[in-house]
């Protein structure tokens, strides 16, 4: 590992290489590593990385360790970091920590359960089938991202929350903005007035005429208030699918590498912990001196937990570095851990499900349209991902 050369006792902070679907090479030395290791953030701070599995678990799960980013020694990935301050953003709990953060995830518990996320598998379904149909209809290449990876996942979060299919574009171009690290402040705080003008007048809308979505549910409930159910629904739209297109787009390339996994029922586990797409999302900052991996972090101290690389730790999954559908995966972090564990997992796992089985029975020629190494990874974002997927059949 390269050592960082302002700080000789840091290492850069690794990174994907070309062509590269695997975690970065590196994360195996920080797992060899006894504890957390001292890295420098790209163009942020100093912060501590964690690539443990059981190490990533405990950072995750210690009240001493905050989510906040109001908390000084919070890291920054880029200069913009990667959540909105939560103070100028009422709503947006994962930036909360306990007992604000409870009062949130219980309001929106009920709306997650798998026998309410079930109830929308027919219409997950109905979108699937019609952007295949749009695909088909349009010739025999595409690029699955912007035809078929971006709208199912935006289709579906929309009609969620009872926002018109009509306006999926103005998510799409402004969150594409808020996970872009090299969006400049000006460009991110513009993005993040448009959407939060267009919720608010959503919202405006349900009151005056509820409907059966979320966003009415959560009105009519009295919990949460106008403004912050704003800031819950800017929150799911980003996370709602921006996470989910990655999966589905970085999927299809896998199964496409290894068709014999096609169809198998492990694969969404699977893709889910091997891609790790929201690798480096999870950033925390010690509140207390907390001791992890034998390690003391000092209070004020960030930490990055490692996603990718718990989930490729060979000492909690056999044989991690394989694409392997047939393992029992389902204790990979990829939602995240701890009271933190992303919400809304249930509906992820429908969606990619349903995408992968219709997508593979309807297109069985789907296949590459060049060469992997060649694929504009998303190497300046946030979140791991796509920005094009050719395909021809």
């Amino acid at each position: 590992m390269k050592t960082h050369s302002g700080d000789p006792t840091s290492i850069e902070f690794p990174r994907r290489r070309r062509g590269q679907l695997s975690p970065p090479d590196e994360y195996a030395s920080l797992r060899e590593q006894p504890g957390p290791v001292r890295s420098a953030l790209p163009g942020g701070s100093t912060v501590w990385l964690v690539a443990r599995h059981d190490d990533v678990r405990a950072v995750l799960t210690d009240p001493r360790i905050s989510a906040s980013p109001l908390h000084e020694g919070f890291p920054t990935i880029g200069r913009n970091g990667t959540v909105p301050p939560p103070d100028q953003i009422p709503g947006w709990f994962v930036a909360y920590d306990p007992p604000e953060h409870t009062r949130f995830r219980k309001a929106l518990i009920p709306e997650f359960t798998v026998r309410r996320v079930a109830e929308l598998r027919p219409a997950v379904q109905r979108v699937v089938d019609t952007c295949i149909d749009d695909m088909l209809n349009a010739g025999t290449t595409a690029d699955l991202v912007s035809a078929f990876a971006l709208p199912v996942p935006s289709l579906i979060i929309c009609e969620l929350l009872g926002v018109p299919r009509t306006d999926r574009e103005l998510f799409e171009s402004r969150t594409r903005v808020l996970v872009t690290l090299t969006s400049t402040d000006d460009e991110r705080e513009s993005a993040t007035r448009d959407l939060l003008l267009y919720i608010s007048k959503l919202i405006t809308m349900k009151q005056r005429f509820p409907g059966r979505d979320l966003t009415s549910r959560l009105l009519s409930a009295g919990v949460l208030t106008p403004k912050e159910i704003s800031g819950v629904a800017l929150l799911l739209l980003i996370a709602g699918h921006e996470t989910t297109a990655n999966n589905i787009a970085l999927g299809v390339v896998m199964l496409l590498l290894n068709r014999q996994w096609i169809g198998a029922p492990g694969v969404v586990e699977e893709v889910l912990r091997y891609l790790s797409v929201a690798d480096r999302v999870a950033l925390r900052v010690a509140l207390e001196d907390v001791e992890i991996g034998g390690h003391v972090i000092k209070a004020g101290e960030g930490i990055v937990p490692l996603g990718a690389a718990a989930n490729h730790d060979h000492d909690a999954f056999e044989r991690a570095d394989e694409f392997d559908p047939s393992r029992s995966a389902r204790h990979h972090v990829a939602f995240g851990y701890g009271v933190h564990q992303c919400l809304g997992q249930n509906l992820v796992r429908i969606e990619m499900e349903t995408v992968f089985t219709s997508l593979f029975q309807r297109i069985p020629t789907l296949r590459l349209d060049g060469a992997v190494e060649d694929l504009p990874f998303k190497y300046d974002g946030v979140l791991f991902g796509l920005h094009e997927l050719p395909v021809r059949w």
